[in-house]
């Protein structure tokens, strides 16, 4: 029986995970994801993380909880650095999440906790999947073989995305196949920013894109922008901030004010979250700076409902649409 490797819906998952699950796989693995993030997820992530914890770290105990029981390992990556030319790293709590879930959640399994600094040379992320396969006997051989396609299925998972997928779109379409279906120009554009957990959750983003597209209002993220053109964006920087995510989002956000291809930016941002403060007051700035770009922070945390966000977006698609008008 092939050893079960569990992987979080959640996080880092909406960034890297066709690039896990063809790796393991390819090592001969038995890759089990967690569901769709669910109001159990958020009620078991509450009850176990640590109260000061941010909205998705708590979620993320959730899915954690929910493959305990059901895989032999669960693969936690200590991310630190994943841009080769840049000094950010990711947020603390990415750093400590092994350390966390082990402090919080009692009878987990295994926690292979790989860190991941790319910074250490062009090679590295070579030399990491070597040291996994190895530890588990794996020969070099089928380590480079599963190396080479979990290289080859992440490249083509930011394809899609730059073609106009969101995160979940994608995935569904290397799973399963088919045409690529295009959607009709609508009335509007808006730029939906913010780290890429909180924008492609369904459940923790409360449908905010669904119901943005209901409004017919076309959405445009971060991942729809090619890192070159993002590593342009970033010299519009006098300093650059010390965490990955939040420097993507904001070099989006220049790249999409500066070319005048959005109607407004929203921002969706996790309540408490120290860097996502900073980011959200620099992107409001930056907006007013840029013909006024009309931009709109939605705020979440496990309390946030529904009828809020729903008030607040039908009056923003409002707004855009008169400024529309009147030119």
């Amino acid at each position: 029986m092939p050893v079960r490797v569990g992987i979080p819906r959640y996080l880092a998952y909406f960034s890297y995970y066709p690039w896990w699950k063809t790796f393991f796989e390819e090592l001969g693995f038995e890759v089990i994801t967690s569901s769709p993030t669910t109001k159990k997820t958020l009620d078991d992530g509450v009850a176990e993380a640590v109260n000061d914890a941010c909205i998705p770290i708590k979620l993320y105990h959730g899915h954690v909880i929910e493959l305990k029981d059901k895989v032999d390992i669960i693969f936690v990556p200590r991310l630190v650095k994943v841009r080769k030319f840049f000094t950010e790293t990711f947020c603390p709590k990415f750093l400590a999440l092994p350390d966390l879930l082990q402090a919080s959640i009692n009878d987990l399994p295994e926690i292979l906790d790989t860190r991941i600094d790319l910074s250490q040379g062009p090679f590295e992320l070579f030399r990491i999947s070597r040291e996994v396969g190895e530890r588990f006997g794996v020969g070099l051989s089928r380590i480079t073989r599963a190396y080479l396609l979990a290289c080859n299925a992440l490249r083509r998972y930011k394809k899609l995305m730059l073609g106009g997928m969101l995160a979940d779109e994608a995935l569904e379409h290397m799973e399963k196949g088919g045409g690529i279906n295009r959607d009709k120009k609508r009335e509007l554009t808006i730029a939906v920013l913010g780290y890429p957990y909180l924008i492609y959750d369904n459940f923790i983003n409360l449908d905010l894109v669904k119901k943005l597209r209901k409004m017919g209002v076309d959405v445009v993220t971060a991942e729809m922008v090619s890192n070159r053109s993002l590593l342009r964006e970033a010299k519009r920087m006098p300093k650059q901030m010390f965490w990955h995510y939040s420097n993507r989002a904001m070099h989006a956000a220049y790249y999409y004010m500066n070319r005048k291809r959005v109607d407004g930016l929203i921002h969706v941002t996790a309540f408490i979250c120290g860097p996502d403060a900073m980011l959200d007051r620099l992107m409001e700035i930056e907006s007013h700076q840029h013909d006024q770009m009309p931009f709109l922070t939605i705020s979440i945390d496990e309390e946030t409902g529904s009828g809020g966000v729903d008030t607040r977006l039908e009056a923003f698609i409002d707004m855009l649409k008169r400024r529309r008008v009147q030119g």
